[in-house]
């Protein structure tokens, strides 16, 4: 997958060793002049049991798009979806 600098931070990436996820997606409800974001970090399990989720933030927009373009800088690469509903079977 190409590199992709987040002016809407939106999708997933991964650790440079493959073992943590985050899913970078808007949080519908809130404004439109006043967007957030949530960032949910976790990890597929190998077993086929449910992914491990670790945590959840509630980002302002600027905040997650730095911190997106901060970890692709630091090693981490834009994947597929690891887990949830955008997974395809």
């Amino acid at each position: 997958m190409a590199q992709n600098l987040a002016s809407d931070p939106e999708g997933w990436m991964q650790d440079p060793m493959g073992e943590w996820s985050l899913h970078f997606h808007q949080d519908q409800l809130s404004w439109a002049n006043n967007k957030y974001v949530f960032m949910d970090k976790g990890k597929s399990m190998n077993d086929g049991s449910p992914a491990l989720l670790k945590s959840r933030r509630h980002l302002p927009k600027r905040a997650a798009r730095k911190i997106w373009n901060g970890l692709q800088a630091g090693g981490w690469k834009v994947v597929d979806p690891q887990w949830g509903l955008d997974l395809e079977p």
